[in-house]
């Protein structure tokens, strides 16, 4: 709300050329900006594209145990270990106050990860690669996943859960 009323016809004078140039040269930035926006996303690779579904955590949790049963290679500390065929579908789950399961993946392969939360917002932040996403409940996050270098990755909540959210690290392991 103005503290004044415009004087009547201010629209229509004419603007100054220099004034002009300003929005011109504004107006080409922003879509130049833009454009650069939507080509860094499908050419340079920064910001994944994923697949929502909806879904129940009870529904989810059946899927991932499914899921599991057939790609389990054993337990670490009370929590699943898994290891996929390259090309294939693996379940991950959020909850109070812990990832499961712990994946074992091949290096340049690719992998579709579903991705759910059980109880609360939760966060997945694979380090230190810097990929951050953030988990809902009744939400099925598919990502496309192709680790580039091997080793051990941690997958920490960066979305603030509650009481335990400290200790919510999964871990990911990369082979070559």
């Amino acid at each position: 709300m103005a503290l004044l009323v415009p004087e009547k016809g201010w629209y229509s004078k004419k603007i100054a050329s220099d004034e002009k140039a300003w929005i011109m040269i504004a107006g080409v930035l922003c879509l130049s900006l833009f454009a650069l926006m939507v080509g860094w996303h499908l050419v340079g690779k920064q910001n994944p594209s994923f697949e929502v579904y909806t879904t129940s955590p009870d529904e989810f949790y059946k899927l991932a145990q499914h899921n599991w049963k057939k790609i389990k290679v054993g337990e670490e500390n009370g929590i699943t270990v898994v290891k996929p065929p390259p090309g294939s579908d693996v379940f991950v789950i959020a909850s109070a106050w812990k990832w499961e399961p712990a994946l074992i993946l091949k290096k340049g392969k690719e992998y579709r990860l579903h991705i759910s939360s059980m109880d609360f917002l939760h966060g997945f932040s694979l380090q230190p690669v810097n990929m951050n996403f953030k988990i809902h409940p009744n939400y099925d996050y598919v990502l496309t996943f192709k680790p580039t270098s091997s080793g051990d990755f941690r997958v920490i909540c960066n979305e603030y859960c509650g009481y335990g959210h400290h200790a919510m690290i999964g871990k990911i392991t990369v082979e070559d």
